[in-house]
């Protein structure tokens, strides 16, 4: 079975984990590495893809600012959405051929993950585009968001945990307009603490479903084998020569 390199790290700027995830796929796609998976959290930003639209921001870009979240247009699918502390996202940088395809094996993966948590959350491609994610009745516990260069993926997914779900309630989240957020300890009623232990069983999940064996890789090696210079902020340990990956949402 062919490696799926994962490597966990911590709390990073979304503006540092975008230009990494471009390094690591340059790398991936002229052969200088597996499959790479990152995961991670952000500090507190809203992201606005590609279908992203007038309105999803209500209050307007600067006072979403004044309240300590950035803003940050991108090129993944999907609208508005919210990262913070507390949320896993996971950056897979992989060389797919069918996207739908695999965004929907994201899905499976996630839905498989969250199962194990007691939770019987499902997908809903029968309601279109807007719906891509993964929810738990009637709310949104996972956005899912890809972009694909050369055949190779960036961006991904993320899964609320433990975040703080009010900033999604000051925006169009998705582009879905009274749609309900809702988290794994929320859910559950388990307390804070949660994030570890669902990182290892969504990172396992994912590399089963991508038809690969889990190798957990540092920084450091995965910096080595990218080859590229580069740094990441005070919040990751990424410096020097950087391998890395991208960012999640629908």
């Amino acid at each position: 079975m062919s490696e799926l390199w994962v490597c966990h790290l911590g709390t990073v700027e979304y503006r540092e984990a975008l230009a990494l995830q471009e390094r690591v796929r340059a790398a991936r796609q002229a052969g200088e590495l597996p499959d790479v998976m990152l995961t991670l959290q952000h500090r507190p930003v809203y992201t606005r893809g590609r279908r992203s639209g007038p309105g999803e921001l209500p209050m307007g870009e600067d006072w979403y600012r004044t309240q300590g979240i950035d803003i940050v247009a991108v090129n993944r699918g999907g609208k508005v959405t919210y990262h913070g502390p507390g949320q896993l996202v996971g950056y897979p940088i992989v060389r797919i051929d069918d996207v739908v395809e695999y965004v929907r094996m994201l899905e499976r993966a996630l839905i498989v993950a969250l199962g194990h948590e007691g939770l019987a959350a499902r997908a809903r491609t029968q309601d279109g585009p807007d719906y891509t994610g993964v929810w738990v009745g009637e709310r949104k516990i996972a956005s899912i968001g890809v972009h694909v260069a050369r055949g190779v993926t960036t961006h991904g997914w993320a899964v609320n945990v433990e975040n703080d779900l009010e900033p999604f309630s000051r925006v169009v989240p998705c582009g879905l307009k009274g749609v309900q957020m809702t988290s794994l300890i929320k859910e559950t009623g388990r307390p804070p603490g949660q994030l570890k232990c669902f990182r290892r069983r969504a990172a396992f999940e994912v590399a089963q479903a991508l038809g690969h064996r889990q190798r957990l890789v540092s920084q450091a090696r995965l910096e080595a084998a990218a080859g590229a210079v580069g740094a990441v902020g005070a919040g990751s340990r990424l410096t020097e020569r950087a391998g890395a990956l991208g960012a999640a949402h629908a």
